[in-house]
């Protein structure tokens, strides 16, 4: 056992409760909240190590073996993206500093951040579904806190869109766990494979799989979507960008865990399903993405089109397209959350989201042009950048495995994701200066600091592709081979 295991969840959760007892305190709050993550990432990175250099690490709370028990789980795949969304968290709070205003910092944004971290960090590292359930809802309560304070209209009318849907989808959790239980008796996720194989995945347990599906699909954004793209654009530029690093690959790992861990013995229903899907997602988001002239709005046109691209490998589902999937994951939780601050960082500079009153900004703030065009490069996934090798993996996956139609749709939505940031960028960034209201504003240093260090994360990601593909191959391993997640879990 490796009590560490924990610590992802239990840091961020002590220090949310602390921060409530600091309430007028702002500099106390940002020393603790700073302090955290640095601890955090500190487990995160320890954990790591230990999955590389021992194998899967497993906690049973309370000593009680599963599938009885609660436990919780890293493989190499839970471990990065733990790590990954520690380091995310860190630059998104650093962010915070300087952009989210006084106001929302007196009324529990840190404690609220940090809650959002522990359901994050907690559904990667479970083992079992009912508290995959848990901390979705401990995250999904934190991010309708994070969306609403502040308190415009805007803000409510879109909150109260996000919590309805949320909803919706937590009934159908519940509803899809407890006929799962009723059929097999259990909810481990390693147990519930052997289960499944052996009652054989048809008929009920079909149903079951596809109820699933429906849930995490709604929370990934696959398909069902619609909610997305105005919700992820009212709240402040880091709370956006962490919901759209994070909030989406919460969904996607569920899919991607379920699918390749329990629901994996019949996939000519399964995953038929969730590559039409995948499809369907890639053409609305690129319609969305070019039909807009709001930088907010293309943005999480983009982060729909990734949602899709990433279960078009889950729907390949050969060892190629989920070492992709991995390294894609973890590319785009870093990329998505540098395209969200610097796409904060031009509205807070221009005074506005809208493409046509900007121009010519790249005279006054050339390092902010052209940090955005480079991170516009590596989501488009252009060579050496770090979107090239994800996506190499998950086209040649795809070709490979003779889905090409899919494939073609997954190429075409990379040229459309390139098309839309590069025309924000030309449009922000080139042509007349645009005459401010105002003067100039200010950069704040913590706005600075977090842009600059996940952009040279994003950079050694490109140029260290081999060593995280490394890392990756041993996640998509597991991934292929479930009897090696099982093994580790039910080890007498």
């Amino acid at each position: 056992m490796n009590n560490l295991l924990v610590f992802p969840l239990l840091i961020p959760l002590c220090t949310a409760a602390i921060l409530i007892f600091f309430k007028n305190n702002i500099p106390v709050q940002r020393w603790l909240s700073a302090l955290s993550l640095l601890a955090t990432a500190a487990a995160a990175w320890t954990i790591l190590h230990q999955v590389r250099a021992e194998g899967i690490q497993t906690l049973y709370m309370g000593g009680w073996l599963p599938p009885y028990g609660i436990v919780f789980v890293a493989d190499m795949l839970a471990a990065l993206l733990v790590l990954a969304t520690t380091a995310v968290g860190a630059f998104c709070l650093f962010f915070s500093f300087g952009t989210v205003g006084e106001q929302r910092e007196r009324y529990y944004y840190y404690p609220f951040f940090q809650f959002l971290l522990v359901g994050v960090n907690g559904s990667f590292l479970t083992g079992d579904l009912f508290n995959l359930f848990v901390c979705f809802e401990v995250m999904l309560i934190s991010s309708y806190a994070l969306i609403v304070l502040g308190g415009t209209k805007r803000q409510l009318r879109e909150t109260l869109k996000y919590i309805l849907i949320n909803i919706l989808s937590s009934t159908l959790f519940v509803a899809a766990v407890a006929y799962l239980y009723g059929v097999t008796g259990s909810l481990n996720m390693a147990d519930l494979s052997l289960r499944v194989a052996q009652a054989g995945q048809d008929g009920v347990l079909n149903v079951i799989a596809i109820l699933f599906m429906i849930v995490f699909s709604l929370k990934a954004g696959l398909f069902l979507f619609f909610w997305l793209p105005d919700s992820y654009s009212v709240p402040p530029a880091a709370v956006s960008a962490l919901f759209g690093a994070l909030l989406t690959k919460v969904g996607l790992y569920a899919l991607i865990r379920t699918f390749t861990l329990i629901f994996c013995h019949d996939p000519l229903v399964t995953h038929n399903w969730i590559a039409w899907m995948a499809a369907a997602t890639m053409i609305l988001g690129a319609f969305g993405a070019i039909a807009y002239s709001d930088v907010q709005r293309i943005m999480n046109y983009n982060v729909v089109i990734t949602v899709g691209f990433i279960a078009f490998g889950l729907a390949v589902a050969s060892k190629e397209t989920l070492d992709g999937v991995v390294f894609y994951l973890l590319h785009d939780m870093v990329a998505k959350a540098l395209l969200f601050l610097l796409g904060g960082m031009i509205v807070h500079l221009s005074g506005t989201s809208k493409l046509k009153e900007m121009g010519g900004m790249i005279k006054r703030y050339p390092a902010v042009g052209w940090m955005f065009f480079i991170a516009s490069l590596a989501i488009a996934g252009i060579p050496p950048l770090s979107g090239f090798a994800g996506k190499l993996l998950l086209i040649q996956g795809g070709l490979q495995e003779q889905y090409y139609w899919l494939t073609g749709v997954s190429l075409a939505s990379s040229f459309i994701v390139l098309y839309s940031l590069i025309r924000l960028f030309m449009n922000a960034f080139w042509g007349e200066e645009k005459q401010l209201a105002s003067s100039p504003a200010a950069v704040p240093k913590s706005m600075v600091w977090s842009v600059a260090g996940l952009f040279i994360i994003v950079i050694m990601m490109g140029f260290g592709s081999e060593w995280v593909y490394r890392l990756a191959s041993e996640a998509g391993n597991t991934l292929m081979n479930p009897a090696l997640y099982i093994d580790a879990v039910l080890k007498e």
